[in-house]
């Protein structure tokens, strides 16, 4: 050990030479010999200590026969990844042949154990000692009570210093202190870690015979207000993430009807092939994954603009093919779109895959913000759910802002007044049908990231977006925004007890006699045609 740290000390670069050198001190049969090396490991100061003694503490570290190189194996499918355990880098999948596992025993796990918590809660990231210290809570010992002891005093981050308190309760359970283990019960009365609802219900456990098992009456009284307490605290977390899943939900509802809103209020279109321009949306999505295959990070940002463009396109060529021909025939024009549906559909089974396929998602949309241990928030829909308030802005301020905006407005209001000062109102309608497509397309993205992508995608929002656009009110998008999210909340408020299905029947039944009550929406639209 005094070599080693000598070593480092003459040249902070040897680091690395120095680690291969005490690995190969694990390759040897003596456990004796082994346990010297892991001795040896603690003390050698470089950044891949940590993930090679946590390897060997999993049974994960092995040897070349021949070369006697150090790798760490992890499972991947039907072989295994495989890293040199010094430097990280990642070799060729593979098999286990011609390698041999390093082989521990007790002794060398519970100096494993004791060196990867020092190293853990020493940790500069705040994030690794919080999950050092949690990861402790199964496992207390007195060794880790004292190692949280003496972090305690040092440790400034709050959610460190409540997870060092949460554990150190934990100890104190086991405490013949009656006073202590009554103060523990009301520190863990403010946790919702798993560990700690388990520890207090144990203390509400009995033994055969009926009598308590390890707690007085007093401790088990304070238990159970504490698990009521935690119980309750876990509902509201419940509650408040159904309500952030019905945000997601309306987030996309609000995507995919933004564009038929704008469609159907200035054109009066009822387009049944809305859906599928958010399909081909999703599919250029995994289209253009495909074509940058080592660049998946920044390939959905490119995606946006490339499905607002292809969706948008393929919309415009569908009102200057088909639509502008039907204008006042409203049966016609649905029954004509419902075709167009279907041929995209079949179009994308032919050019591309009947099956579904998977995109893949960015890693920085990847993972949950875990805001407690019952309460987790993830990160793609939370961009989701950004994105679609940025759409919804973005489109609010081109309606406002614009004069393309003011033309839509005066159509919509006003066709003929629009057309008699000089507005080219089939001009307009083809513009904004393109508007609405690509929006639509740009929601086939956010999709993209949430479901597998196939043909039928967009069949399974197509109702739900008419019914956001007739209850908020035809045309308007705060009414389509209010409508939105004011749905999808409501529909997994009820999902918990009326199911899936129920809860959208619901959800419809009330549209159907809110809109007998308000024919015109939440936010009718105004204008000397609005009536019409």
């Amino acid at each position: 050990m005094l070599a080693i740290l000598t070593a480092q000390a003459a040249d902070p670069t040897a680091g690395q030479a120095i680690l291969g050198k005490v690995l190969e001190g694990l390759t040897v049969r003596s456990f004796s010999q082994k346990k010297a090396a892991v001795k040896n490991l603690v003390v050698v100061d470089h950044p891949r200590v940590l993930p090679v003694m946590k390897a060997l503490l999993e049974g994960d570290l092995y040897y070349r026969k021949i070369g006697r190189q150090i790798l760490i194996l992890r499972s991947q499918g039907t072989g295994y990844a495989i890293y040199d355990a010094v430097t990280g880098e990642s070799l060729d999948r593979g098999d286990k042949k011609g390698l041999s596992k390093i082989i521990i025993n007790n002794q060398m796990r519970v100096i494993l154990r004791d060196a990867i918590a020092r190293l853990s809660l020493a940790s500069e990231n705040a994030g690794v000692r919080l999950a050092a210290v949690e990861e402790m809570f199964d496992r207390l010992s007195s060794r880790d009570a004292e190692l949280l002891r003496d972090m305690r005093e040092t440790e400034r981050h709050p959610e460190v210093i409540e997870a060092i308190d949460t554990g150190l309760a934990l100890e104190a359970l086991n405490s013949g202190d009656e006073n202590r283990r009554l103060a523990a019960v009301d520190t863990l009365s403010r946790s919702v870690n798993r560990t700690v609802r388990n520890r207090l219900k144990k203390l509400l456990g009995t033994s055969l015979d009926g009598s308590p098992r390890e707690a007085s009456a007093k401790v088990r009284d304070a238990a159970r207000k504490a698990l009521a307490a935690i119980n309750q605290r876990l509902e509201m977390y419940a509650m408040v993430q159904t309500g952030f899943f019905g945000l997601s939900l309306g987030s996309v509802l609000l995507l995919s009807a933004i564009g038929l809103a704008i469609t159907f209020g200035v054109m009066g279109v009822i387009n049944m092939a809305h859906g599928e321009m958010m399909m081909l949306g999703a599919y250029t999505t995994y289209l253009v994954q495909q074509l940058m295959p080592g660049w998946i990070d920044a390939s959905v940002i490119v995606a946006i603009p490339a499905a607002f463009v292809v969706s948008g396109l393929m919309g415009i060529a569908v009102e200057r093919g088909v639509i502008r021909f039907l204008y006042g025939r409203p049966l016609e024009t649905l029954l004509a779109t419902f075709g167009i549906s279907l041929l995209l559909q079949q179009l994308v089974r032919t050019l591309i895959s009947a099956q579904n396929v998977a995109v893949e998602n960015p890693t920085w949309m990847s993972g949950a913000w875990e805001v407690n241990a019952a309460l987790f928030l993830t990160y793609n829909r939370l961009y989701i759910l950004a994105f679609s308030l940025l759409v919804f802005a973005a489109l609010f301020l081109i309606l406002r802002q614009t004069d393309f905006g003011l033309q839509i407005r005066a159509v919509s209001q006003n066709r003929a007044m629009a057309r008699a000062i000089g507005i080219r109102s089939s001009w307009v309608d083809a513009a904004t049908f393109g508007l609405g497509s690509g929006i639509a397309g740009v929601a086939g993205v956010a999709l993209s990231q949430l479901t597998n992508v196939g043909p039928n995608l967009g069949q399974s929002y197509i109702i739900d977006s008419f019914m956001v656009v007739v209850f908020g009110g035809v045309g308007n998008l705060w009414g389509t925004l209010v409508g939105a999210l004011g749905l999808g909340v409501a529909n997994k408020l009820l999902e918990p007890w009326a199911g899936a299905v129920m809860a959208k029947i619901l959800v419809l039944v009330f549209i159907i006699l809110f809109i007998q009550k308000h024919p015109r929406g939440l936010f009718p639209q105004r204008g000397r045609s609005a009536e019409d």
